[in-house]
């Protein structure tokens, strides 16, 4: 009767390759495979299976050389990704500085604000208070300029008004604040040169008069009018502006939705001129009104008259009635 050995596996029973549990590493050199041979069958209880790190060498370099080669490769996608966006944002850049030039980083509001607060005492002056107007300008000017900017002491003259009406910016530190100013009862722009730098500010030297702006021609406006929905607003308009002049929520309330605020007797209802309503949509139009205001007598500086003013009416249809949505100002040309 044959002995069947226990420790011995059928290969073929057991459906594994033929071989068993090999530890071959396809990554091994035929020189390692040789040494990984000899030490499994060396003699002194070498004979068994061995294993440790004297077959791994080869697969360690392998890894290495795995990671090496991948990290290579991800360097040279960073780049090639990089190179392209850096070139268009330097690209950019030089567009920016050689092309369309920037606007400098002038102080325009501040500067503006000082330049207004200089012509009040440049626009201001009276030979008999000379030395006061000098004082004045110090604030604004700084040593070695003329302490009166051009000014020879003689003659008076008074400010009427004066607003910013545009900012030259020459670069961060200099630049030109023009103002519409009005003065003994010309109209004008004066130029006013303006320095500044971290904070401070100075006048550099003598503003400059110039003309005013031309006054443009305003062509006539073209339109195409509603007569019958004009002599329907005649009377509701009417009254609505009874109502508005003396600020009458009950009537305001009943001609306007919603309910718009009135002038609280400031102004008095004189008559309704004119109406203007171009065709349009059924159950909304918009409209300008024309209308006499009378100036209340005995107020502090007025004495009374009369002035026509044009109003733009948003209105809307409810029912058979219109009411007024609401009220604004009006580009509408003045007629005669």
């Amino acid at each position: 009767m044959a002995r069947r050995s226990s420790g011995v596996v059928d290969a073929g029973a057991s459906g594994y390759p033929p071989g068993g549990f090999s530890s071959g590493d396809p990554w091994d050199t035929p020189d390692e495979k040789g040494r990984r041979g000899k030490r499994r069958g060396g003699s002194g209880g070498g004979g068994g299976d061995r294993r440790g790190w004297g077959g791994s060498g080869g697969r360690w370099f392998i890894y290495v050389g795995r990671v090496i080669l991948w990290a290579f490769l991800i360097v040279v996608l960073v780049n090639g990704v990089r190179a392209p966006f850096e070139r268009f944002t330097e690209d950019r850049s030089n567009t920016s500085t050689t092309g369309e030039t920037t606007a400098p980083k002038f102080p325009e509001t501040a500067a503006s604000a000082y330049a207004l607060s200089f012509a009040e005492v440049y626009l201001n002056y009276d030979q008999a208070t000379a030395q006061d107007r000098q004082k004045q300008l110090a604030q604004f000017i700084s040593g070695g300029i003329d302490p009166q900017l051009g000014w020879d002491g003689t003659g008076k003259s008074v400010l009427q008004s004066a607003h910013v009406a545009s900012v030259r910016a020459d670069d961060a530190e200099h630049g030109v604040v023009t103002l519409l100013a009005r003065a003994n009862n010309r109209l004008f722009q004066l130029a006013v040169p303006v320095y500044a730098k971290d904070g401070a500010m100075a006048i550099t030297g003598r503003p400059a008069t110039l003309p005013p702006p031309a006054t443009a021609s305003v062509p006539p406006a073209a339109q195409d009018r509603d007569s019958s929905l004009e002599n329907d607003l005649q009377q509701p308009l009417t009254d609505f502006f009874k109502a508005y002049a003396v600020s009458d929520a009950g009537s305001l309330q009943r001609y306007s939705d919603p309910p718009v605020t009135g002038l609280g007797n400031s102004v008095a209802f004189g008559q309704l001129k004119d109406i203007t309503a171009p065709r349009g949509d059924a159950a909304s139009r918009t409209v300008f009104a024309t209308v006499v205001w009378q100036i209340p007598a005995g107020q502090p500086k007025t004495s009374g008259g009369t002035l026509e003013q044009t109003y733009q009416l948003a209105m809307v249809k409810k029912g058979a009635y219109w009411f007024v949505r609401d009220i604004q100002g009006s580009t509408l040309p003045a007629g005669s």
